[in-house]
This record gives structure tokens, C-alpha cells and sequence, in this order.
């Protein structure tokens, strides 16, 4: 809008021809006069160089994974995603949910044999649904399932506790308890930083509806009894849903059926490599035992007599949590995704993102001021360090080191869930999408920045300093008069207009 030079044109569209005008007549006389503008839209007048000028200056300002080195967005998982895999989406187009399942027999059988087939030999579960549009809404949906099995057997009264720990991820305890369960928390042993099985022991009852759990928990750390855990919820009752919104580094190593679950979900967006921005668009593919599989969302995809159908006869379906069949894109992306790299090669991507987090925390330990929290050897993946130490010595802590790293053109970290179990939290993870080259460049960073801090912890405090975004006040930050949703909003709250 500010670059806006009045007469100036994009496109100049060729005028009528006097044979069609003749015939036609002057085309504003068909539109009613109640559908008539009063005035010109308030657009911005450009040449079609300077949008893109405009658009593609404004592409170099934002960090993400096809820009700089992701690494540091922790449990977000950015991986590379395969580009020729939009070009299998944007077919998508031109399918209309609404038509007759006849008429798209190939994506139904795409969505079928990704649950059916690949999902099912990577968790052991039986069915899978593909409506919640990511993570918490995927242990949303396993939450209500949970409840529904419990009131079809009679004891939805009885059973009104969930289980989980403090370390697995803050859906996992919000979603139970916006489903209407009541919650008990597991804390971590404060020397293994593994949750504590002496508490769950205390926990169960018959009370206990169910448990959910992320492992291995944000800190990376597998939990090597959960088998006994998931054996514990059981006895008394209970069933137990496995959160691996993050499974890169179990991928083909472990399924959530030998470690007793009854429930898991994948986001697709991330383990499974479709792109996502931080809320979407999005994919939880929620997996259950075939004792459960009546209680998944409809409509489900199913095979009979050599076709593929959706099913609706489900009457003890928890009912849809998406329109049609969700973000169905996203797990077309998934699939071929799956087909590219083969089981061989799920396995080496887990691996190789286990290789890589293990060398990242040989070289982290090297920098001044990074602790690691807990001494257990049983992590896999991302670990949750620790600035609480360069905190305690220069003044400067996790927030500062996040808008420092931006001036070297790596995107902020992701830092932890609150609360803030580990103080001055950060998350780091590189998956296999990263080259020892990109983790020794991260690093470098992290280094150069804990000098800064040593040396002059102002120059960090007073960051970002050669980025497009400055330093923003942390309050008031829910001040109705500095926020501007519009381009008139903006020039309203100037004074402009």
C-alpha cells in the first residue's frame, strides 16, 4: 500500500473489440445497481515488478527450513520435505469432497493403505483416522474415545482420572481435561529425569480412566519401563494412549503395541515429512486397537468387495472432529513420502536422527554456560538443555540468546512447555534432515553468542541487531490499542486516517 503509485498498472487488459461491443452493449448496464461498488476498491497500484519486489524482500526476512539451519525449533521437527511431492498435491485440486466416492477410488486407497498398511506395520495398531487437523487434537480425539469406551462399558462415572507425566507434552494433559477428566501428574526423578514409577504405583486406581504419555518425554529420554507402565494402567482398568507426535528417533526401532498401547497418533507434518508452519495445516493420524476401532471418528475409509467406501454405519462413532476427511493433502505427502524411502529407509532416517542428536550433544557440552540437566545415558533424540548457568554468571538468559541468534541468521530456538521444569530451557533437534556441517555451523552460533554474553552481555540483551524484526516489549502485550489486524486498523491507530 505505501509503494503505491496512482495510474500505475500490473496488467493493462486489452479493450473490447467494437464488433463485440456493438452486440453486447455496455456490460456495467447488466450488473444490478445493488451489486454496483460506490467507489473503486482501495487496492495498492503497482507494477507487476515491484510486487514482486515487494513479496520476494519480504521471503528473505523470514527464517524456516528451506531458508537457514531449522535445527533449533526442537519438537517441532523441521525436515526437509521432498518437493516433488507438491506437485503429487496440487492434483488435489480437483477433487471435490463432496463427490461420490466412486469417482476417487485412487485417494481412498492412498488414505487406506497409509493407515492400513504402513502405519499399521510401524505401530502395530489396527485403524487409523486422519481427521484431526494435528497433535492436540489428536490426543483430543483418543481423550474422547477414551470416554466413550468407558460409558458403553458403564463406568465413564467411576473412571475419572487421567494419568500423565510432567515432561510429555502439555496436550496430553489439557485435552483429557477439556474431555472432562480429572488429572494426576507424574513428576520426573530428580537424578534420571525419568518419570517416576514408585508415583505411578500410587496413582492407578479404580478411578484411573486411562494414561497418556509421550516417550521418549520432551527432555528425549526413553522410558525403558514403560512397557510396565502401560501393564500398571491395564490391571486396574485403564487404557493407555502413546503421544509420538515426535518419533523420529523410534521410527521403525519401537511400536506402540509391544509397549502396550491401546491408542497413538503420528503428526504427519512433521515425523512424516509434510511441511507445516506452526498450526498447520496439519495432520494427527490417530492409530487404535481393533477393541477400539468402533469408536473412531467417521466417516472411516474402508475396503470391501474390491472397492474402497466410506464408512458412516459406526453408532458408537465419536461423530467427525474434521469436515470430510481433514487435511488430506497432508497425508498424500506422507504416503509418497513412505514409498520413497522404503522401511530400510525409515529405519536409517531414525537412526541417523539419533547419530545426529548424539553428536550435537558431544559439541553443546563444549560451549560456556550450557548445562545439561539429568545424567541418564537413555536419551535418543533432542535434549532439553539449560542457560541457568549463563543466566546465574552474565545476566543473560534463554529469551536474549534467541533474538542473538537471529542476527547470524538461524531461526530462534524452541525453548520448553511451561513451566519451566528446567530453567532457561532450550530445545534443540536435529533430525536426519541435517548434514554434520549444518550441526557444526549451529553450534557455532550457540558459541559465539556465550562469548558475546561473557564478553558483553549488553550487545545480547539489546538484540536482534541485523534482523528484520526488533526487539519486541513483553508487556503490555494484551493492549487492545497496539493492535492493528488491517491495513486501516494500522493507518487508523498512525493517526492516518
Amino acid at each position: 500500500m505505501e509503494m503505491t503509485n496512482p495510474g500505475e498498472r500490473g496488467i493493462v487488459t486489452p479493450a473490447v473489440d467494437e464488433e463485440i461491443k456493438n452486440a453486447v452493449g455496455d456490460a456495467s448496464s447488466l450488473v444490478p445497481a445493488s451489486a454496483m461498488r460506490k467507489r473503486a476498491p482501495g487496492l495498492p497500484e503497482l507494477s507487476q515488478a515491484q510486487v514482486l519486489r515487494h513479496y520476494l524482500r519480504l521471503s528473505q526476512m523470514t527464517l524456516g527450513m528451506e531458508l537457514d539451519i531449522d535445527l533449533g525449533v526442537g519438537t517441532c521437527t523441521m525436515k526437509y520435505s521432498p518437493k516433488v511431492n507438491e506437485r503429487l498435491v496440487a492434483g488435489m485440486a480437483d477433487v471435490h469432497p463432496l463427490q461420490d466416492e466412486e469417482t476417487m477410488q485412487g485417494l481412498l486407497e492412498i488414505v487406506y493403505k497409509f493407515g492400513h498398511v504402513f502405519l499399521r506395520e510401524i505401530s502395530g495398531m489396527d485403524a487409523f483416522s486422519f481427521q484431526p487437523p494435528g497433535g492436540s487434537a489428536a490426543v483430543y480425539n483418543n481423550a474422547v474415545i477414551m470416554r466413550k469406551y468407558h460409558e458403553v462399558n458403564g463406568e465413564l462415572e467411576q473412571r475419572n482420572e487421567i494419568i500423565t507425566t510432567i515432561f510429555s507434552h502439555p496436550c496430553d494433559a489439557a485435552c483429557p481435561a477439556t474431555a472432562g477428566f480429572n488429572l494426576v501428574t507424574i513428576y520426573p526423578d530428580p537424578e534420571t529425569g525419568l518419570p517416576d514409577t514408585e508415583a505411578l504405583k500410587a496413582a492407578v486406581s479404580e478411578r484411573t480412566a486411562g494414561m497418556f504419555i509421550t516417550n521418549p518425554e520432551d527432555t528425549g529420554i526413553f522410558n525403558p519401563e514403560i512397557d510396565e507402565w502401560t501393564k500398571m494402567v491395564h490391571e486396574v482398568g485403564g487404557l493407555c494412549s502413546y503421544d509420538q507426535a515426535n518419533a523420529n528417533a523410534i521410527m521403525g526401532v519401537t511400536r506402540a503395541r509391544e509397549a502396550g498401547f491401546d491408542m497413538c497418533f503420528f503428526n504427519l507434518h512433521k515425523t512424516f515429512s509434510s511441511p507445516h508452519g506452526s498450526s498447520g495445516p496439519g495432520c494427527g493420524g490417530v492409530g487404535v486397537v481393533e477393541e477400539l476401532e468402533e469408536f473412531l471418528p467417521v466417516p472411516v475409509v474402508v475396503h470391501r468387495d474390491g472397492k474402497y467406501h466410506l464408512d458412516y454405519d459406526r453408532p458408537n462413532s465419536i461423530g467427525r472432529v474434521r469436515d470430510f476427511m481433514g487435511n488430506v493433502q497432508v497425508v498424500l505427502r506422507s504416503y509418497a513420502w513412505c514409498m520413497a524411502m522404503g522401511a530400510r529407509g525409515l529405519r536409517e532416517a531414525a537412526e541417523v536422527s539419533m547419530i545426529n542428536n548424539q553428536y550435537l550433544e558431544k559439541k553443546l557440552l563444549e560451549v560456556r554456560g550450557v548445562t545439561k540437566p539429568y545424567s541418564t545415558e537413555g536419551r535418543i533424540d533432542q535434549i532439553r538443555w539449560s542457560l541457568e548457568k549463563m543466566k546465574e554468571e552474565t545476566g543473560v538468559g534463554v529469551g536474549d540468546l534467541n533474538r542473538r541468534v537471529i542476527d547470524y541468521g538461524v531461526q530462534s530456538f524452541f525453548t520448553s512447555h511451561h513451566p519451566w521444569i528446567v530453567p532457561e530451557p532450550f530445545t534443540p533437534e536435529p533430525c536426519e534432515t541435517y548434514s554434520k556441517a549444518d550441526i557444526d555451523y549451529w553450534v557455532s552460533v550457540v558459541q559465539r553468542v556465550s562469548d558475546e554474553a561473557y564478553s558483553d552481555p549488553e550487545l545480547v540483551r539489546s538484540a536482534p541487531h541485523n534482523a528484520a524484526i526488533h526487539k519486541i516489549r513483553s508487556t503490555p502485550f494484551d493492549d487492545p490499542d497496539r493492535w492493528a489486524m488491517t491495513w486501516r486498523a494500522y493507518l487508523k491507530k498512525r493517526g492516518k486516517i
